[in-house]
């Protein structure tokens, strides 16, 4: 997965996967949703908007099957 740290009131980070239209989005609350069939376009909209959080609410959500992630973690086994 591509992903990115991002200066925004609504996201802390965001990483996508091309091959399976995955859109991961890590939110400032700290909850993380995993988004499917998300088009490359879609994504590199959100690259590029002036405001993302504008940009999922008008552009992603409601539009795609989702799932709550776990939050990532420091470290690992």
């Amino acid at each position: 997965m591509n992903g990115a740290a991002v200066e925004s009131t609504t996201l802390a980070g965001f990483a996508y996967d091309e091959a399976s239209e995955v859109l991961e989005l890590e939110f400032r609350s700290g909850a993380v949703y995993r988004y499917f069939g998300v088009p490359a376009t879609v994504y590199e909209g959100l690259l590029c908007a002036e405001s993302r959080g504008k940009y999922f609410n008008q552009t992603i959500r409601g539009r795609f099957r989702y799932a709550l992630g776990a939050r990532a973690q420091a470290g690992g086994a």
